[in-house]
């Protein structure tokens, strides 16, 4: 088995638990096919016919929709062992609902879904582990879109900036960090544009809130912060 599919898949929270002499078992079931793109490529399109599940073997992807007005919003940045098509592989809507695209050079590697679901003939157990992994998969995309409502929800410029900060925040445990976003993606993330959340950051430095140099973060004042995404 490739190195780098390998490194992918023992990322990819779909073969959590499954041994990598498993995994060669199960990739031996299905009829996989691996792919490559360069930067700016499409990877899919929304609207298009759903085929299989793919998983990032190498670089990164960025998930987007589009609004009716034409505006690209962005839903996640993918990158080694993450996987996409989940959500809509077991929907009964064969037809991709976003379009991905290649953020860098990469690879991508294809599952048909119901080589996914459906038991193998020996029903093998690292097989079952899959099938309940997958649930678990799919369960947490629909919180991470639950999230994506959340920053649609909020009114103000500055709570959703807030909102976003105090998240990383959590997640790192450290009032300094880094962005996984740059600003262009961070501004689609939470659905603003660039020129206002550049604007509204350094309102925030102003205001001792926050301050910042290139994509590291420091939280001044947490309390402030914290109120701001009430």
């Amino acid at each position: 088995m490739d190195e780098k599919l390998l490194t992918a898949l023992n990322n990819c929270s779909l073969f959590d638990g499954i041994s990598q002499e498993e995994m060669r078992g199960i990739l031996h079931c299905m009829d996989i096919k691996m792919l490559d793109y360069r930067k700016n490529d499409f990877i899919t399109i929304a609207g298009e016919p759903f085929s299989e599940i793919g998983i990032v073997v190498n670089g990164n992807i960025a998930a987007t929709k589009e609004t009716a007005s034409g505006n690209r919003v962005l839903i996640s940045i993918l990158g080694i062992g993450d996987m996409f098509g989940e959500m809509a592989a077991y929907s009964g809507q064969l037809v991709w609902p976003m379009t991905v695209i290649a953020q860098t050079n990469c690879t991508v590697i294809y599952f048909p879904q119901d080589k996914i679901i459906g038991c193998c003939e020996r029903v093998c157990v690292s097989h079952k582990r899959l099938i309940l992994n997958m649930l678990k998969v799919v369960s947490l995309r629909a919180l991470t879109l639950n999230r994506k409502v959340q920053y649609l929800s909020i009114k103000s410029l500055r709570g959703k900036i807030s909102t976003y900060l105090f998240e990383e925040y959590n997640k790192k445990g450290s009032k300094t960090f880094q962005l996984n976003l740059n600003r262009n993606d961070l501004a689609d993330f939470i659905n603003v544009s660039r020129p206002s959340l550049s604007r509204e950051l350094g309102k925030m430095r102003d205001d001792g809130i926050i301050d910042f140099h290139g994509s590291a973060i420091k939280i001044m004042d947490f309390d402030t912060l914290k109120a701001h995404c009430d």
